[in-house]
């Protein structure tokens, strides 16, 4: 080989790898996108037509423009099979209310939803549905029926038929019209998959079950109580499994509690509001929505309908006590849901009267919420749940 052609095989490479770094720098080779689902009330006439579907860059921010996924009646909650590829709707299915599964469809980083089946709850709406940590079992909530459905899970994650529906029972009246009677509002598993934990707002209760994953039954096991006329209505563990946080919807506060696993026990540590006194005074109707624990265990966020904002507060990692740190408003109106990515740099503050899905930046250090000026249109949207990545 010539001194003249080899320096020519060196030009030329170097020109190919100068040409492949430059196309990586302008987003050919893109960041890992995140899948976004997105459940929606659709009231008649209403703007929605079901679930829609979204894709978020992970390194940017970028959020795409969501498209329609599945129409369907009122989809609300969403939730993901741990398997990745089913998705859990609650909604109405042939003038029922129900559980609905869809199979995730995947052509290059686009997807799409098909129906797998659906099961009739058979004590109305639900309010929110979840699944088992291993994928055996889906829980739904129903809010109006005050009761906890259970719902064995087929190997491909379709869903058979309701094995379980226990009812809850009482009130505490503390906030006539409210709670008269049970009102469940949440259903999840401890990190162990030993129990379940359902928040029932008439009660002033999260209400503990005992499970047993593989006959895909309930046992009665114990409860938390939360103050009275606080109306619990959303939960989240700490990562480390040694805290869990309740959001109160009436009284628009966070209860702190420590978890002991062994014997599937709660014991309250702290109630701090989300909104002062003064502030929800000026508002003519205010109710908090939805909770998330960072997913560092440094931080909890809460939304604060009518007020509009999310509530940041730290997390002492020795007590697992919170401590304000801000009130970001959402840029839109009535956040009756949100999320923070798995990567936890962004959070989606999704805007049920604004047609909204706003993106926050997080700073890791401090927990605070900035505005990225990223906001996309989306019809009536109460659920954000992000799913596998898209690419």
């Amino acid at each position: 080989m010539s001194i003249e052609f080899a320096s020519r095989c060196a030009v030329g490479l170097a020109v190919c790898l100068w040409l492949l770094l430059g196309s990586c720098l302008v987003g050919a080779c893109s960041a890992d996108e995140l899948d976004v689902w997105i459940g929606t009330t659709t009231p008649r006439n209403g703007p929605s037509k079901g679930i829609y579907y979204a894709k978020l860059n992970s390194e940017s921010g970028e959020l795409s423009r969501p498209q329609l996924a599945a129409e369907m009646k009122s989809p609300g909650f969403l939730a993901m099979h741990p398997g990745g590829e089913v998705l859990y709707s609650t909604g109405t299915m042939d003038g029922q209310p129900s559980v609905v599964a869809f199979r995730i469809r995947r052509q290059g980083s686009e997807a799409s939803l098909a129906i797998m089946g659906a099961q009739p709850t058979g004590d109305g709406d639900a309010a929110h549905i979840a699944t088992d940590r291993t994928g055996k079992v889906l829980f739904s909530a129903q809010y109006g029926g005050g009761s906890t459905a259970v719902y064995p899970l087929a190997d491909d994650g379709s869903i058979r038929a309701q094995s379980r529906l226990v009812k809850h029972e009482g009130g505490s009246g503390v906030v006539p019209g409210r709670q008269n009677r049970p009102h469940a509002h949440w259903v999840g598993t401890s990190p162990d998959n030993k129990f379940v934990f359902v928040p029932d707002l008439g009660m002033d209760e999260v209400v503990i079950y005992r499970l047993d994953a593989k006959r895909a039954d309930l046992a009665p096991h114990g409860f938390g109580k939360l103050p009275p006329g606080s109306g619990p209505r959303h939960m989240k563990f700490h990562p480390g499994g040694k805290f869990i946080y309740v959001l109160n919807e009436m009284q628009m506060s966070v209860s702190a509690f420590a978890y002991d696993a062994a014997k599937g026990a709660v014991a309250e540590l702290q109630t701090i509001p989300t909104v002062p006194e003064q502030e929800k005074a000026k508002e003519s109707f205010v109710s908090a929505s939805e909770i998330r624990v960072h997913p560092s265990g440094k931080y909890v966020y809460a939304a604060n309908r009518g007020h509009d904002t999310i509530t940041a507060m730290s997390v002492d990692p020795n007590s697992g006590k919170l401590t304000l740190i801000e009130r970001e408003p959402i840029r839109g109106s009535w956040p009756r849901n949100f999320n923070v990515d798995p990567t936890g740099k962004w959070l989606l503050a999704a805007g049920r009267d604004s047609n909204t899905i706003a993106v926050f930046d997080i700073d890791p250090d401090t927990g605070e919420l900035t505005y990225t000026r990223k906001i996309v249109m989306v019809p009536t949207p109460i659920c954000v749940l992000f799913g596998s990545r898209a690419n």
